[in-house]
């Protein structure tokens, strides 16, 4: 990992996020995966070492680092277990969300228990019928007195069913992205319920399930900024989350390669190590030359958030390019593995298969470069 453009006390910071990763995250992932077990205990070792609350202001119990230095800090938690890494990412999404467009009052009262890690966020956008089109989710909140009564179903959510609170997308006026806002709503709202966890392909320490709305009621002061902002508030929180994702994707592929370097040194064919040979040597090379690109690409988007810059192009292709490479890193991890690459016996299979939902996430790789390609074009 880079560490240039660090204060001393953010070094250390690293440190600590490498060695809690090292000793903590990674001896864990595989039992863990296995099981689909959730890690509650480790996000509460992870809020114990005051890292629930890396990028936000101290006024709020935060820690008042840049993005760049919270980005590698979740570069480090993937590295080790990425649903930890992932998970602390959804986290910082929705507190931003709330820390950036919540009322004084609402502030005041929640986000120390957010960045203490008390309460684990969550981010509900995608519904059943509206993924990759988000203006198009359907539920829907109306007013009644001093509440928003919400009925619908939200789909796809991460730490659904764990978390502490959400922060909701939906309708409360028009057709399209003018009539959607966004609610901070409690995990013990009555009237929101949880469908089973979803059978996963991979990330399965990592719930995902469906909240069902059926008249719940949520305190109007819990509206995010004002009615008909949540379309823009969700873009915003979402260019901030795929830099989290493109972390997560960097740690990801730098473990493949880490195992991938190990074994190559380790197994022998024809007599000699087969990191001897010019085929895997190459393979190994391109995987590392690649996993530096992501990182570079990350961090200076990172970089330009800090100083206040426009940054959502870069977010998105840092996000793109992150978790593409993570794939064909894992790919690759498996094929200099070989057959042993495809049991359970080492992590790499298991790392191809989390590599996929990396692509998909915060918006698929397609949005992506509908991103990139409008920003770009733009006149």
């Amino acid at each position: 990992m880079t560490v240039t453009r660090l204060e001393p006390e953010q070094r250390e910071l690293l440190d600590l996020a490498r060695e809690f990763a090292v000793r903590e995250l990674a001896p864990r992932a595989a039992a863990d995966e296995a099981a689909a077990t959730f890690p509650a205990d480790l996000f509460r070792r992870l809020a114990a070492s005051d890292l629930m609350g890396l990028p936000f202001d101290s006024e709020y119990g935060g820690s008042g680092q840049p993005y760049a230095v919270y980005l590698r800090v979740v570069e480090e938690l993937a590295r080790g277990f990425l649903a930890v890494g992932l998970g602390l990412s959804v986290h910082t999404l929705a507190t931003w969300a709330v820390a950036t467009f919540a009322s004084d009052e609402v502030r005041k009262t929640w986000l120390p228990r957010m960045t203490s890690g008390e309460l684990l966020g969550a981010y509900s956008l995608s519904e059943p019928g509206s993924g990759s089109d988000a203006a198009g989710l359907t539920t829907r909140a109306v007013r009644d007195g001093d509440d928003y009564v919400v009925n619908g179903t939200k789909a796809w959510v991460t730490h659904g069913g764990e978390a502490g609170f959400y922060v909701l997308m939906c309708r409360t006026g028009e057709e399209g992205s003018r009539g959607i806002s966004a609610l901070l709503v409690p995990a013990d709202t009555p009237g929101l319920s949880f469908a089973p966890p979803e059978r996963k392909m991979g990330l399965r320490s990592s719930p995902t399930r469906q909240l069902i709305f059926d008249d719940a009621r949520v305190p109007t002061h819990h509206l995010l900024a004002e009615e008909g902002h949540g379309f823009r508030i969700a873009m915003a929180a979402l260019d901030g989350g795929r830099l989290g994702i493109a972390a997560c994707a960097v740690g990801l592929a730098q473990a493949a390669l880490d195992q991938s370097l190990s074994y190559a040194a380790e197994r022998e064919q024809f007599g000699r190590p087969i990191a001897d040979f010019q085929g895997i040597g190459f393979l190994l090379a391109d995987m590392a030359t690649g996993v530096e690109a992501a990182r570079a690409l990350y961090l200076e988007a990172a970089d330009r958030r800090d100083l206040g810059q426009p940054y959502a192009r870069m977010a998105a292709m840092a996000k793109l390019f992150a978790s593409d490479h993570a794939m064909r890193v894992a790919t690759d991890a498996v094929q200099v593995h070989g057959g042993y690459g495809y049991v359970t016996d080492y992590p790499v299979e298991r790392y191809l298969r989390e590599a996929k939902v990396l692509q998909i996430v915060e918006g698929t790789n397609q949005v992506q470069r509908v991103v990139i390609s409008r920003d770009l074009l733009r006149r």
